[in-house]
């Protein structure tokens, strides 16, 4: 029988995923960008999406690939988003 650990519980998944949503939303309002900017700017065709996404809404959040275009957009560290 494996013994498989539990690494985080579904509370420390759940802050993280939370920290990099407030990071993204206020990194976009520094920049005066809207949602829809953003959406577009990183090939989201459903704007409502990435709000759900950037509010960590319905269990939806962010991808890496996300936040490697985010980043970009925003000229800033892929790290920024985990402070």
């Amino acid at each position: 029988m494996l013994n498989i650990p539990n690494i985080v519980t579904p509370e420390e998944e759940d802050a993280f995923f939370q920290l990099i949503s407030d990071n993204v939303k206020r990194l976009r309002k520094e920049r005066k960008m809207s949602q829809l900017e953003v959406a577009l700017s990183i090939g989201q065709k459903a704007p409502g999406f990435y709000a759900n996404m950037e509010n960590y809404a319905h269990g939806k959040h962010f991808n890496l690939s996300h936040l490697f275009r985010i980043a970009k957009l925003f000229d800033v560290s892929i790290e920024e988003f985990f402070r």
